[in-house]
């Protein structure tokens, strides 16, 4: 399938820029652009992800398609400058948001129920998690569509827990997911789970730094300033 090595290619990329990105001095030269071809490559990862498991009709992975693009999306636009079309765009990404949760409960119900206990070697717990995930993300659009948009720390905390959720997407489905094709002396669960699981931790770091903390107050970075949907004419 030509889309294979495509798919693989941009989850490497994903993966190695989204760390680049995490680590990088936040608004440093280093930290825009590892972040900008970390969102170009996590679309191209969730498209060609979501494409190749209708094809191959693997329900749960085409969630996880839809999910990785939803949340670069969303965690992109958070930090770009409101203007009259803001609340229509909200009004599409947290529908986006409803149905992804509304399926991944279903499909995860479903497979509980099921026999075999698993979809394509995947249980319903993920399924479980990424829905109640995608609920959570559809309550933080409303609330910004309610309050005319985010501003300061909560602005920054929404940017920054969707991209971490985003390269948990990927790092989980390449540590775990296809752990298979790791060498068998590297091939142990608890030594993949740690850069499979590493976005989550950051994610509560970063979340906790911005929130409680005056952080924000002392790094006033550009990258966390809005800018505009499109250049002026």
């Amino acid at each position: 399938m030509t889309l294979l090595p495509i798919h693989i290619i941009a989850g490497l990329v994903a993966i190695a820029s989204g760390f680049v990105a995490l680590f990088a001095f936040k608004g440093a030269k280093l930290h825009r652009k590892s972040g900008t071809i970390f969102v170009y490559s996590m679309l191209v990862l969730g498209v060609t992800g979501g494409v190749i498991a209708t094809l191959k009709s693997q329900p749960a992975n085409v969630i996880g398609g839809t999910i990785a693009v939803y949340f670069v999306t969303t965690g992109l636009l958070t930090l770009r400058r409101r203007d009259e079309r803001s609340r229509w765009i909200e009004a599409g990404t947290m529908l986006v948001a409803i149905a992804i949760g509304f399926l991944s409960l279903m499909l995860g119900l479903r497979v509980y129920h099921s026999a075999s206990g698993n979809i394509n070697g995947v249980p319903p717990a993920p399924l479980f998690f990424f829905g109640a995930v995608a609920f959570l993300a559809a309550a933080g659009d409303l609330r910004s569509m309610v309050v005319h948009g985010l501003q300061g720390k909560h602005r920054i905390a929404k940017h920054v827990w969707r991209m971490c959720f985003a390269l948990f997407v990927a790092s989980g489905s390449f540590f775990l997911g296809q752990a298979k094709v790791f060498p068998k002396p590297i091939r142990i669960m608890p030594l993949l789970a740690i850069p499979a699981l590493l976005p989550l931790v950051l994610l509560i770091y970063w979340m906790v730094r911005v929130l409680f903390t005056k952080w924000h107050r002392r790094h006033p970075h550009d990258s966390f300033k809005p800018v505009p949907l499109r250049r002026p004419a």
